[in-house]
Protein backbone atom coordinates (compact mmCIF):
# COMPACT_ATOMS: atom_id res chain seq x y z
CA UNK A 1 0.00 0.00 0.00
CA UNK A 2 1.67 3.27 -0.76
CA UNK A 3 1.42 6.02 1.77
CA UNK A 4 1.53 9.44 0.69
CA UNK A 5 1.74 11.99 3.93
CA UNK A 6 -0.54 15.20 3.63
CA UNK A 7 0.33 18.34 5.95
CA UNK A 8 -2.14 19.97 8.00
CA UNK A 9 -3.54 22.57 5.94
CA UNK A 10 -4.82 24.75 8.96
CA UNK A 11 -4.50 28.46 9.07
CA UNK A 12 -1.53 29.90 10.84
CA UNK A 13 0.18 26.70 9.77
CA UNK A 14 4.36 27.49 10.50
CA UNK A 15 5.63 25.91 7.06
CA UNK A 16 9.54 25.27 7.64
CA UNK A 17 12.38 26.42 5.64
CA UNK A 18 15.04 24.34 3.34
CA UNK A 19 17.63 26.51 5.29
CA UNK A 20 15.83 25.63 8.60
CA UNK A 21 16.13 21.75 7.87
CA UNK A 22 19.75 22.14 6.51
CA UNK A 23 20.53 24.11 9.65
CA UNK A 24 19.13 21.38 11.75
CA UNK A 25 21.01 18.75 10.46
CA UNK A 26 24.19 20.70 9.96
CA UNK A 27 24.65 21.77 12.90
CA UNK A 28 21.74 19.92 15.10
CA UNK A 29 19.48 22.68 16.49
CA UNK A 30 17.39 25.28 15.12
CA UNK A 31 16.00 28.45 16.59
CA UNK A 32 12.39 29.24 15.62
CA UNK A 33 11.11 32.72 16.97
CA UNK A 34 8.09 33.53 17.79
CA UNK A 35 6.44 30.21 17.21
CA UNK A 36 4.32 30.41 20.16
CA UNK A 37 2.18 33.20 20.65
CA UNK A 38 1.66 35.39 24.01
CA UNK A 39 -1.79 33.63 24.79
CA UNK A 40 -0.06 30.40 24.50
CA UNK A 41 2.83 31.45 26.69
CA UNK A 42 0.37 32.95 29.32
CA UNK A 43 -1.45 29.89 29.08
CA UNK A 44 1.74 28.12 30.37
CA UNK A 45 2.87 30.13 32.64
CA UNK A 46 -0.68 30.56 34.18
CA UNK A 47 0.01 26.24 34.88
CA UNK A 48 3.44 27.61 36.60
CA UNK A 49 1.75 29.73 39.09
CA UNK A 50 -1.34 27.29 39.51
CA UNK A 51 1.53 24.26 40.47
CA UNK A 52 2.98 26.50 42.64
CA UNK A 53 0.60 28.24 44.63
CA UNK A 54 -0.96 25.14 44.88
CA UNK A 55 -4.12 26.15 43.13
CA UNK A 56 -3.45 22.78 40.12
CA UNK A 57 -2.95 19.78 42.25
CA UNK A 58 -0.29 17.26 41.34
CA UNK A 59 -0.43 13.40 42.20
CA UNK A 60 2.56 13.29 44.59
CA UNK A 61 2.92 16.79 45.48
CA UNK A 62 1.75 17.88 49.06
CA UNK A 63 -0.27 20.75 49.58
CA UNK A 64 0.45 23.68 49.82
CA UNK A 65 0.10 25.64 53.30
CA UNK A 66 -2.02 28.90 53.38
CA UNK A 67 1.33 30.78 54.83
CA UNK A 68 4.05 28.88 52.81
CA UNK A 69 7.07 31.68 51.74
CA UNK A 70 8.23 31.42 47.85
CA UNK A 71 11.47 30.00 49.28
CA UNK A 72 9.52 26.99 50.69
CA UNK A 73 7.04 26.96 47.69
CA UNK A 74 10.18 26.48 45.20
CA UNK A 75 12.07 24.16 47.66
CA UNK A 76 9.11 21.70 47.11
CA UNK A 77 10.24 21.42 42.94
CA UNK A 78 11.99 23.15 40.53
CA UNK A 79 11.34 20.95 37.59
CA UNK A 80 8.27 18.51 36.72
CA UNK A 81 8.25 15.65 34.45
CA UNK A 82 5.42 14.14 32.16
CA UNK A 83 2.72 17.00 33.59
CA UNK A 84 1.00 16.15 30.18
CA UNK A 85 -0.58 12.96 31.61
CA UNK A 86 -2.04 15.44 34.67
CA UNK A 87 -2.88 18.24 32.92
CA UNK A 88 -4.77 19.48 30.22
CA UNK A 89 -2.72 22.56 29.58
CA UNK A 90 0.07 20.77 29.39
CA UNK A 91 -0.88 18.44 26.98
CA UNK A 92 -2.30 21.28 24.47
CA UNK A 93 1.15 22.64 25.04
CA UNK A 94 3.00 19.10 23.96
CA UNK A 95 0.65 19.06 21.26
CA UNK A 96 0.84 22.83 20.10
CA UNK A 97 0.60 22.44 16.32
CA UNK A 98 2.89 24.89 15.56
CA UNK A 99 5.85 23.11 17.42
CA UNK A 100 3.81 20.07 15.13
CA UNK A 101 3.99 21.28 12.32
CA UNK A 102 8.05 22.12 12.93
CA UNK A 103 8.13 18.48 13.88
CA UNK A 104 6.79 17.02 10.81
CA UNK A 105 9.44 18.51 8.70
CA UNK A 106 12.28 18.23 10.73
CA UNK A 107 12.17 14.41 12.04
CA UNK A 108 8.13 13.27 10.04
CA UNK A 109 5.96 12.77 8.51
CA UNK A 110 4.84 10.87 11.82
CA UNK A 111 5.17 12.30 15.22
CA UNK A 112 5.19 10.60 18.24
CA UNK A 113 5.32 12.75 21.54
CA UNK A 114 6.93 11.46 24.33
CA UNK A 115 7.55 13.52 27.50
CA UNK A 116 6.72 17.31 28.92
CA UNK A 117 8.89 18.84 31.63
CA UNK A 118 8.16 22.44 32.98
CA UNK A 119 11.01 24.08 34.50
CA UNK A 120 10.53 26.47 37.32
CA UNK A 121 14.16 28.35 37.82
CA UNK A 122 14.09 31.13 40.63
CA UNK A 123 17.23 32.72 41.11
CA UNK A 124 19.94 30.60 42.32
CA UNK A 125 18.51 27.86 40.95
CA UNK A 126 18.62 25.17 38.17
CA UNK A 127 21.32 24.48 35.65
CA UNK A 128 22.49 21.20 34.41
CA UNK A 129 26.04 19.94 32.87
CA UNK A 130 26.71 18.54 29.31
CA UNK A 131 24.46 16.18 28.07
CA UNK A 132 22.76 14.15 25.78
CA UNK A 133 19.52 13.60 25.51
CA UNK A 134 19.01 10.15 23.47
CA UNK A 135 20.99 8.80 26.35
CA UNK A 136 18.05 8.99 28.41
CA UNK A 137 15.22 8.50 25.94
CA UNK A 138 16.55 5.41 23.80
CA UNK A 139 14.12 5.06 20.16
CA UNK A 140 14.91 2.80 17.57
CA UNK A 141 15.67 3.84 15.04
CA UNK A 142 16.81 6.57 17.16
CA UNK A 143 14.94 9.84 15.98
CA UNK A 144 14.75 12.06 19.28
CA UNK A 145 14.34 15.62 19.03
CA UNK A 146 14.04 18.06 21.76
CA UNK A 147 11.81 21.56 21.55
CA UNK A 148 13.28 24.27 24.61
CA UNK A 149 10.18 27.06 24.65
CA UNK A 150 10.96 29.96 26.39
CA UNK A 151 8.10 31.15 28.64
CA UNK A 152 10.23 33.91 30.25
CA UNK A 153 13.57 35.93 28.37
CA UNK A 154 16.45 33.47 28.69
CA UNK A 155 20.01 34.49 28.66
CA UNK A 156 23.55 33.70 29.79
CA UNK A 157 22.82 35.60 33.15
CA UNK A 158 19.53 33.66 34.01
CA UNK A 159 20.32 30.12 32.71
CA UNK A 160 19.30 29.94 28.59
CA UNK A 161 20.36 26.79 26.83
CA UNK A 162 23.82 26.04 25.67
CA UNK A 163 25.04 24.41 22.37
CA UNK A 164 27.80 22.74 21.15
CA UNK A 165 26.92 22.90 17.54
CA UNK A 166 27.68 20.04 15.69
CA UNK A 167 28.17 17.76 18.31
CA UNK A 168 24.81 15.74 16.81
CA UNK A 169 26.72 13.63 14.22
CA UNK A 170 29.07 12.23 17.57
CA UNK A 171 27.55 9.27 18.97
CA UNK A 172 26.01 8.54 22.28
CA UNK A 173 28.97 8.58 25.01
CA UNK A 174 27.37 5.93 27.51
CA UNK A 175 28.60 5.55 31.42
CA UNK A 176 30.53 3.05 32.86
CA UNK A 177 28.39 -0.20 32.56
CA UNK A 178 25.42 1.71 30.91
CA UNK A 179 22.26 -0.56 31.24
CA UNK A 180 21.10 0.34 27.33
CA UNK A 181 22.20 1.66 24.65
CA UNK A 182 21.06 3.33 21.20
CA UNK A 183 24.14 1.69 19.74
CA UNK A 184 24.76 -1.88 18.70
CA UNK A 185 27.36 -3.47 21.33
CA UNK A 186 31.05 -3.63 19.94
CA UNK A 187 30.04 -1.76 16.52
CA UNK A 188 32.80 1.00 17.49
CA UNK A 189 36.38 0.60 17.76
CA UNK A 190 36.92 3.60 19.96
CA UNK A 191 33.86 4.97 21.80
CA UNK A 192 35.06 5.66 25.09
CA UNK A 193 33.00 5.60 28.02
CA UNK A 194 32.38 8.34 29.88
CA UNK A 195 31.40 9.96 34.14
CA UNK A 196 29.35 12.41 35.17
CA UNK A 197 27.19 13.60 32.37
CA UNK A 198 24.88 16.03 33.22
CA UNK A 199 27.11 17.18 36.18
CA UNK A 200 27.56 21.14 36.22
CA UNK A 201 31.45 21.28 37.23
CA UNK A 202 32.75 21.00 33.68
CA UNK A 203 36.28 19.60 35.40
CA UNK A 204 34.54 16.49 36.28
CA UNK A 205 31.91 15.67 33.67
CA UNK A 206 34.39 13.89 30.98
CA UNK A 207 31.73 14.84 28.28
CA UNK A 208 33.54 18.19 27.96
CA UNK A 209 35.87 17.99 25.79
CA UNK A 210 33.48 16.01 23.59
CA UNK A 211 31.70 19.65 23.63
CA UNK A 212 34.77 21.22 22.09
CA UNK A 213 35.51 18.97 19.40
CA UNK A 214 33.29 21.01 16.63
CA UNK A 215 34.52 24.88 18.31
CA UNK A 216 33.28 26.58 20.94
CA UNK A 217 30.02 25.82 22.63
CA UNK A 218 27.58 29.15 22.88
CA UNK A 219 24.15 30.62 24.43
CA UNK A 220 20.97 30.81 22.90
CA UNK A 221 19.22 33.34 24.49
CA UNK A 222 15.24 33.41 23.52
CA UNK A 223 12.33 35.42 24.18
CA UNK A 224 8.84 34.10 25.23
CA UNK A 225 7.27 32.05 22.74
CA UNK A 226 10.49 31.17 20.99
CA UNK A 227 11.20 27.48 20.61
CA UNK A 228 14.80 25.81 19.81
CA UNK A 229 14.67 22.33 18.28
CA UNK A 230 17.28 20.16 18.97
CA UNK A 231 18.96 16.77 17.82
CA UNK A 232 18.94 13.88 20.59
CA UNK A 233 22.61 13.43 20.16
CA UNK A 234 23.62 17.63 20.61
CA UNK A 235 25.48 17.97 23.64
CA UNK A 236 23.36 20.55 25.65
CA UNK A 237 23.84 22.18 28.82
CA UNK A 238 22.80 25.26 30.99
CA UNK A 239 23.91 27.58 34.37
CA UNK A 240 22.08 28.11 37.27
CA UNK A 241 20.14 31.14 37.31
CA UNK A 242 22.82 33.63 38.03
CA UNK A 243 20.02 36.47 38.33
CA UNK A 244 18.85 38.51 41.25
CA UNK A 245 14.93 38.82 40.98
CA UNK A 246 14.33 36.99 36.97
CA UNK A 247 12.78 33.63 36.86
CA UNK A 248 13.82 31.25 33.84
CA UNK A 249 10.42 29.15 32.91
CA UNK A 250 10.49 27.01 29.93
CA UNK A 251 8.36 24.04 28.54
CA UNK A 252 10.76 21.47 27.41
CA UNK A 253 9.14 18.41 25.36
CA UNK A 254 10.68 15.04 23.69
CA UNK A 255 9.40 14.14 20.23
CA UNK A 256 10.47 10.81 17.93
CA UNK A 257 9.68 9.74 14.54
CA UNK A 258 6.48 7.82 14.75
CA UNK A 259 7.97 4.88 13.79
CA UNK A 260 10.37 4.56 15.76
CA UNK A 261 10.11 1.65 18.57
CA UNK A 262 10.35 3.30 22.24
CA UNK A 263 11.15 0.94 24.84
CA UNK A 264 11.30 3.90 27.49
CA UNK A 265 8.19 5.12 29.92
CA UNK A 266 10.15 7.23 31.91
CA UNK A 267 10.77 4.58 34.63
CA UNK A 268 6.96 3.76 34.79
CA UNK A 269 6.16 0.31 33.65
CA UNK A 270 4.82 -0.83 30.52
CA UNK A 271 3.71 -4.36 28.91
CA UNK A 272 5.76 -5.94 25.91
CA UNK A 273 9.13 -4.57 24.32
CA UNK A 274 7.94 -0.95 24.14
CA UNK A 275 6.00 1.71 25.51
CA UNK A 276 4.68 3.30 22.09
CA UNK A 277 0.85 2.65 22.99
CA UNK A 278 1.49 4.97 26.20
CA UNK A 279 2.96 8.01 23.99
CA UNK A 280 0.40 10.40 21.99
CA UNK A 281 0.59 10.79 18.13
CA UNK A 282 0.46 14.04 17.32
CA UNK A 283 0.84 13.87 13.35
CA UNK A 284 1.22 11.13 10.58
CA UNK A 285 0.82 8.01 11.33
CA UNK A 286 2.40 4.43 12.69
CA UNK A 287 2.15 1.04 12.11
CA UNK A 288 2.82 0.61 16.17
CA UNK A 289 0.71 1.46 18.90
CA UNK A 290 -0.06 4.77 20.30
CA UNK A 291 -2.09 6.49 22.88
CA UNK A 292 -4.66 9.32 22.40
CA UNK A 293 -4.65 12.54 23.49
CA UNK A 294 -6.15 12.46 27.85
CA UNK A 295 -7.39 15.36 27.54
CA UNK A 296 -8.83 15.55 24.18
CA UNK A 297 -6.72 17.94 22.50
CA UNK A 298 -6.90 17.77 18.79
CA UNK A 299 -3.83 16.37 16.54
CA UNK A 300 -4.21 15.83 13.05
CA UNK A 301 -3.46 12.17 11.48
CA UNK A 302 -3.08 10.72 8.44
CA UNK A 303 -3.92 6.79 7.88
CA UNK A 304 -2.82 5.57 4.99
CA UNK A 305 -5.34 5.40 1.75
CA UNK A 306 -5.58 2.21 -0.25
CA UNK A 307 -3.25 2.79 -3.56
CA UNK A 308 -1.24 0.72 -5.96
CA UNK A 309 2.45 0.35 -5.63
CA UNK A 310 4.39 3.67 -6.30
CA UNK A 311 5.91 3.15 -9.53
CA UNK A 312 9.37 4.27 -9.35
CA UNK A 313 12.29 2.38 -10.18
CA UNK A 314 16.05 4.22 -10.31
CA UNK A 315 17.48 4.44 -13.75
CA UNK A 316 16.25 4.64 -17.55
CA UNK A 317 17.06 6.10 -20.87
CA UNK A 318 18.59 9.31 -21.14
CA UNK A 319 20.07 8.62 -17.12
CA UNK A 320 16.52 9.83 -15.93
CA UNK A 321 15.14 8.79 -12.82
CA UNK A 322 11.92 7.17 -14.62
CA UNK A 323 10.73 3.74 -15.23
CA UNK A 324 11.63 2.15 -18.23
CA UNK A 325 10.44 -1.52 -19.68
CA UNK A 326 12.83 -4.01 -19.14
CA UNK A 327 13.38 -7.21 -17.25
CA UNK A 328 12.84 -7.40 -13.31
CA UNK A 329 13.00 -10.05 -10.80
CA UNK A 330 10.36 -8.66 -7.96
CA UNK A 331 9.57 -11.07 -4.96
CA UNK A 332 10.47 -14.75 -4.90
CA UNK A 333 11.72 -16.73 -7.99
CA UNK A 334 9.56 -19.67 -8.15
CA UNK A 335 10.85 -23.25 -9.14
Amino acid sequence: MAHLPRAADVEGRRKVTVEEYVRYHREGYVVVPGLLSFEDVAELLGLCDDILWGREPLPGLEPVRADASEEELYSRFTRIHMLHRASARAERGLLHPRVLDVLEALIGPDVLALQSMLFLNPPGRGGQGWHQDSYYITTFPDTLIGVWIALDPADEENGCLWVAPGTSHEPIYPPHNAPAHVHAAGAFQDLREIEHASHLDESVNTLSPVARKHGEPFPIPLQPGDALFFHGHLLHRSHPNRSKSRMRRSFVCHYCNGRSWVPWNHGAPFEGDAANGHHLLGRGWSHLPFASPKFGTSVWLSPPEGAGLPDRLMGGRDNLMEPESGIALIGELQA
